[in-house]
């Protein structure tokens, strides 16, 4: 057993970890990478290595990926990190090795061990790598009831470690990356396998390894994400435009920012910031000294920047009606829950009283209730509930809804004595 797996064995007696507040509290060490900073894998040779040595290691592997959200177009993996016994720790330049679709092959049937995994497998999947079975540290730790389950709060109160911080939001597409940002990458893997055991030892005593395993089947099997429709809705400050014109120039300019930003591979919010053009829709100005004036308009922005921007404009502002956006459609399933009291009262009491057995039953499994069933299932089923307010019956909506078997078990007979109640 490792000192980590040590600290962990004292610590799992209570879920936020560590001593009472009242017990003088030790230093925490500093975590230091065992086997110092690998060099970065930049290119096939030295990845064919590292892809050997993983498919020679033996248990699971810790995986993580570092991106340049609010730097770079997109969401693409800049770095790739990966530890496994018998292999140690390997730091891979996706840049480099754009294609890592063999060291997925290598670890293929071995289960990866990675930290909020939904963040992570778009980045790893567009290079190669698509686990078949996983462990995501951040889940386990919400249903274990950590009141906090970031990485380096969960190192610490399972482990008794504190990880280096100040480097998560840098701008990983930075070549050479500097030696403390590989430090920094590194240790985020070097204890992942062993956050992993103490973690699953924690479900298995309160009870919750087998409802952890099924989450994580679910996140495995998930399909991509199909692309969004019609992306430009989605622009911050979008519930202030009103007129199917103003729409127009949203898009317009929305998709004028994408195209250069793609062009450019730096963040659209670097180009152009939504307020701007919530701004320039709203107002419509007349012209670029119209234009100029709006808020993220000014005196910095040049020339030619501001007459592109107006161009959009006058697009839009040139479009036929036949031509111009049409409101957002309706989204399927019910609607926002404010509007329930006067368009469904019996409805609105029925998710009253649901809302408050999921709260009570969350609390006293000592985990989130978006974590026990998700808000979204709990609207649909009070919204349009089966006609037999029965167990049966509320389970297999709840199915339909995409609830995993042990939510199903745990919430049932609660939403049933809600429902009826109501009824």
């Amino acid at each position: 057993m490792t000192d980590a797996q040590e600290t962990a064995a004292d610590l799992r007696t209570t879920t936020g970890g560590g001593p009472p507040d009242d017990v003088e509290k030790a230093p925490i060490p500093l975590l230091e990478p065992r086997e110092g900073i690998p060099p970065v894998v930049a290119d096939e040779d030295a990845l064919a290595r590292v892809v050997a040595a993983f498919a020679a290691g033996t248990g699971p592997v810790a995986v993580d990926a570092e991106r340049a959200s609010g730097y770079r177009y997109g969401q693409r993996a800049y770095l790739v990190q990966l530890r496994r016994e018998g292999a140690g720790s390997a730091l891979i330049d996706p840049v480099g090795c754009p294609d890592l679709s063999a060291l997925g092959e290598a670890l293929s049937g071995t289960e990866w061990i990675l930290h909020a995994a939904t963040q992570d497998l778009p980045c790893l999947r567009e290079i190669g790598m698509v686990p078949t079975s996983l462990f995501d540290t951040e889940l386990a730790g919400r249903l274990a009831g950590f009141p906090r389950v970031g990485l380096g709060a969960m190192v610490e109160s399972v482990l008794g470690y504190a990880l280096e911080k100040g480097h998560s939001a840098v701008d990983w597409s930075t070549r050479p990356l500097p030696e403390p940002w590989l430090r920094y990458a590194a240790l985020d893997v070097e204890l992942l396998v062993d956050l992993r055991d103490a973690l699953e030892k924690e479900l298995d005593r309160q009870g919750k390894l087998e409802w952890a395993r099924q989450e994580f089947d679910a996140i495995a099997a998930a399909p991509p994400a199909p692309p969004r429709k019609d992306p430009w809705r989605r622009t911050s400050g979008m519930h202030k435009v009103r007129r199917r014109r103003q729409m127009a120039v949203v898009r317009e300019l929305w998709e004028s920012r994408d195209r250069i930003a793609q062009r450019r591979d730096v963040s659209p919010g670097k180009v152009l910031g939504d307020a701007a053009i919530v701004e320039a829709a709203l107002a419509l100005p007349a012209n670029v000294h119209a234009l100029q004036a709006l808020p993220g308009y000014g005196q910095r922005m040049g020339r030619r920047q501001l007459e592109q921007w107006m161009a959009a404009v006058d697009r839009a502002k040139a479009l036929p009606e036949s031509a111009l956006p049409q409101p957002g459609a309706t989204p399927a399933g019910p609607p926002p829950p404010r509007s329930w009291v006067d368009k469904d009262p019996a409805a609105a009491a029925r998710l009253a009283a649901a809302r408050t057995a999921v709260s009570a039953l969350a609390e006293g499994l000592n985990l989130p209730q978006e974590n026990l069933i998700t808000p979204d299932t709990v609207r649909r089923l009070c919204w349009e509930p089966p006609q037999r307010l029965e167990a049966d019956a509320v389970a297999q909506a709840l199915a339909l809804h995409g609830a995993r078997p042990w939510q199903i078990e745990q919430v049932t007979p609660a939403l049933v004595t809600a429902l009826a109640a109501t009824a």
